[in-house]
């Protein structure tokens, strides 16, 4: 008797069996989807916190809940699927801006418009400003990373394919994207380099980080963890360039102008991942014994 399953080509070390792969490949469409739902990310925050006037407590409240449904949606899928990947990438992204404004903003006239007193129902933001946010969310990036080194579970994404292993991957995605919101933020607000600026900086060190992919000594896996934390504040900055007005040196295209123009490119990169996927997902002949 014969039976035929769709499988993919990823080997389990050891063994001659075969495993669905939950997570895609880090290629050059990867890295380019990557900073477009990060940007969004940065925009669509921005949209439901301050141009909805939700506020940072409401705002990330409603889209932590979002977060939580698209991973549970993910980590029951058998295989990756690029929509409910990148749905979930989306909305840390989201949910980490508004996360990163409520604990470093308040509602002094620095972060508020127009002549505004409050922003939304709730406290305003915890204020503790944007290094010591930096510092917390790192440390409890660097927590997740140890705690994940020691169940010896793969950092590779590649062959990350364990209910468990997965659970610490998007724990780790969650508070790099918050991390990369304020890191991002720092950047375009306090720094002095401005949104352009900014983003051409997080560029520069990235394109560092692409060239020390040719260096045998330097793990792989490290630059990737590097550059997925990167691409948040690029994508932060790059937000930010695109919605905030003239004078502060944006573009002034609004985050509901931008999050649209933005939500289209990456539903047509996903849309071409989903039938790259289907394409090079190879049936296999699975023979199993004759039981008759």
């Amino acid at each position: 008797m014969e039976k035929s399953e769709v499988l993919t080509d990823l080997d389990v070390p050891g063994t001659d069996r075969y495993v669905m792969k939950k997570l895609p490949e880090a290629t050059l469409a990867f890295w380019i989807m990557k900073i477009a739902a990060t940007t969004l990310g940065e925009t669509a925050g921005d949209l439901f916190a301050q141009t909805l006037k939700l506020g940072y407590f409401l705002s990330t409240i409603a889209l932590f809940l979002i977060f939580v449904v698209t991973l549970a949606v993910q980590l029951r899928s058998k295989r990756y699927n690029p929509f409910f990947y990148w749905t979930v990438i989306l909305s840390t992204s989201t949910a980490g801006t508004t996360m990163s404004d409520f604990m470093n903003r308040d509602a002094s006239a620095k972060f508020l418009t127009d002549g505004a007193t409050s922003l939304g129902w709730g406290p305003q933001g915890l204020g503790l400003g944007y290094p010591i946010g930096a510092a917390i969310l790192s440390s409890l990036l660097t927590a997740i990373f140890i705690v994940w080194k020691c169940t010896g579970l793969t950092f590779s994404i590649r062959d990350i394919v364990t209910f468990r292993a997965e659970a610490l991957f998007w724990s780790a995605i969650l508070v790099s994207n918050t991390l990369g919101t304020s890191m991002g933020d720092f950047l375009s607000d306090s720094s002095g380099l401005g949104y352009a600026g900014g983003a051409l900086l997080v560029a520069g060190v990235l394109a560092v980080l692409v060239a020390l992919m040719r260096v045998p000594a330097v793990p792989n896996v490290l630059l990737f963890w590097i550059a997925f934390v990167l691409t948040r504040p690029l994508g932060a900055t790059a937000g930010d360039f695109l919605t905030k007005p003239l004078a502060k040196g944006g573009l002034d295209l609004g985050t509901a102008g931008s999050s649209a123009v933005l939500l289209a490119i990456l539903i047509g990169l996903v849309g071409y991942a989903q039938m790259r996927e289907r394409r090079n997902t190879v049936p296999r002949e699975v023979v199993l014994p004759d039981v008759s």
